[in-house]
């Protein structure tokens, strides 16, 4: 027992200099609680914004047929990995540098995560990166199933590294050491529907237009040939994963951790919401049947929609703005189909058109009121994003087709991209055989409308789609 007090006695003494230590120690106060919260809500934010890139591999393999899904995928990682690298080196100063006005011209190499600011600039960069990387994945799925892998690198540099980052700093460049024109002018972009979407979009169409439509997409009297995707369930995923990831995107766009967050979750929630409302409703009309394809990239175009205006537009608001969007997708991609730009998964329609309707709509339905002034800066803006994208686009692509050629051979594309650029296969057990189509629809995945028939007899093997 006396053994037993000594050592608590002992244990006592040497804990005097701790608790010394912890009353002469600056107290934690509400300043130091919320900036804690604001690193730990941004990089959370971040995480989930990350998250999109499944969400797009997802949707783009699954609205694609199965021989070409390990390249999908193979994309949708390594335009993340080459794209951080890009935005790192070159892209984060060209879009958040000292501006020339036009630019960033410092931050090269993120030299400028230093000082007392050093760790929220790391906060930041990291925040801004999956929005690079996010601008850069929508062209995987307006090119998939024909462009090499080589290009695929190539384009996915110079898009983070370039293209991307300096139409970003003429809108947001001021939230570093930069000053955009367009910010300037009073352009309305909370979380990225021109920056990121239309930028992402136009650059699709870029894409889509120099290495031209899959083979068989169109017949020689101009038809549009459904090409249904392998997998719908895997595409419905990759749509709830991007909606999921999106509550970082709108939400996470505050960079704090305070209560505007919330009225920013319920727009748009309810945007995406009604656009997939919209597009259900809109093809069961138009085709007799309501379309799994077009209603879920109805629920993105609510999602893109509501991306700009999410923080400065009412809860009724948010609502019109989807409803818009999901017959505005629609719309969008039976256009393209009848000009016969292939797009496999409707990127173009939904991230460059309804990233250019939600640009608007930011203006249009304005808490604060409306404003020729504030309609006329945004038409300014989707008017510039979609001359620099569409012809920065066409330029970097029409370069690497000169130099190592945009797009496989015939053969390779009817072998399928997993084995001519990868070697590999999604579904080694599986006996992949061509399915025709049933009088569908043109659109996303193969747009449903009708169920397809086999061309080829059971094999005894399980059987997926090429």
């Amino acid at each position: 027992m006396k053994r037993l007090l000594s050592l608590i006695l002992v244990g006592a003494f040497l804990a005097l200099p701790v608790f010394a230590l912890a009353d002469e120690a600056a107290p934690i106060t509400p300043d130091d609680v919320q900036n804690n919260l604001n690193f730990v809500w941004t990089l959370v934010a971040a995480f989930l914004v990350f998250l999109m890139q499944a969400g797009f591999a997802m949707v783009e393999a699954g609205f694609t047929r199965a021989k070409n899904a390990c390249n999908i995928m193979m994309k949708n990682m390594m335009d993340f990995s080459v794209g951080a690298l890009a935005f790192w080196a070159i892209g984060f100063g060209l879009m958040f540098g000292t501006t020339n006005g036009f630019f960033g011209t410092s931050d090269f190499f993120f030299s400028g995560a230093s000082g007392d600011g050093e760790a929220w600039n790391y906060a930041f960069w990291m925040f801004q990166v999956v929005f690079a990387a996010t601008a850069a994945t929508i062209i995987s799925g307006a090119v998939a199933e024909r462009t090499k892998f080589s290009a695929y690198l190539v384009y996915s540099f110079f898009v983070s590294a370039l293209i991307y980052p300096v139409f970003g700093s003429w809108a947001w460049g001021s939230l570093f050491h930069g000053a955009g024109w367009l910010e300037g002018m009073g352009f309305i972009d909370f979380a990225g529907s021109t920056v990121v979407h239309s930028v992402g979009g136009w650059l699709a169409l870029a894409g889509a237009i120099v290495v031209g439509p899959r083979l068989g997409k169109y017949t020689k009297e101009g038809k549009v040939k459904p090409i249904p995707g392998h997998n719908i369930p895997v595409a419905s995923l990759g749509v709830f994963l991007l909606w999921f990831g999106w509550y970082g995107f709108n939400p996470g766009s505050t960079t704090t951790g305070d209560t505007s967050i919330a009225l920013i979750a319920v727009t748009t929630t309810l945007a995406a919401a009604a656009g997939a409302v919209a597009a259900m409703l809109f093809t069961w009309v138009k085709f007799g049947k309501s379309d799994i394809g077009m209603t879920l990239n109805g629920a993105l175009a609510g999602l893109v929609g509501i991306t700009a205006g999410c923080a400065n537009v009412s809860v009724p608001s948010s609502v019109v703005i989807g409803l818009i969007a999901g017959v505005l997708v629609v719309l969008s991609v039976l256009f393209f189909d009848k000009i016969k730009v292939d797009d496999p998964v409707g990127a173009i329609s939904v991230h460059g058109v309804c990233g250019a309707w939600g640009t608007l709509a930011a203006g249009l339905f304005d808490s604060a009121g409306f404003s020729i002034h504030t309609i006329g800066v945004q038409l300014i803006g989707i008017a510039a994003c979609f001359i620099w994208a569409l012809g920065a686009g066409l330029v970097l692509f029409k370069a690497i087709d000169l130099v190592i050629g945009m797009r496989v051979t015939a053969e390779e594309e009817m072998t399928g991209l997993d084995f001519s650029e990868h070697g590999a296969s999604a579904y080694p057990d599986f006996h992949t055989v061509h399915l025709g189509s049933g009088g569908m629809p043109g659109g996303p995945g193969g747009s449903t409308g009708q169920p397809a028939a086999a061309s080829e007899a059971v094999t005894g093997k399980p059987i997926t789609q090429v």
